[in-house]
């Protein structure tokens, strides 16, 4: 018995709230509709030039990764674990970015 009652008044909650959901949104299309458009056109310039600057950041995201390779690969090499591996590679990888 009680959870027939539970499911029914969460089924009438459902429909309810789709219900003013549904209202909500008819009446906030019209508000948002004109900051869109706005958006739109003041920014129309804004993507061409995100699309040229999206190759530099996949360049030295591949430079990063080989930085942190080979420091890696020195930590490796002189067995480092832990903390000192960690700092290690800090230390390692922040002088291979200012050679670069």
């Amino acid at each position: 018995m009680k959870i027939t009652y539970a499911l029914a008044l969460a089924g009438m909650l459902a429909f309810s709230g789709s219900a003013f959901a549904a209202s909500s949104a008819a009446t906030t299309t019209d508000t948002t509709v004109k900051p869109a458009a706005t958006a739109a056109t003041t920014n129309a310039a804004k993507p061409a030039a995100t699309t040229t600057t999206a190759a530099k950041p996949a360049a030295a995201d591949a430079q990063k990764q080989a930085i942190s390779k080979k420091c890696s690969a020195d930590a490796d090499a002189k067995g480092l674990h832990g903390k000192d591996r960690k700092k290690f590679r800090e230390q390692c990888k922040t002088a291979a970015m200012k050679k670069s």
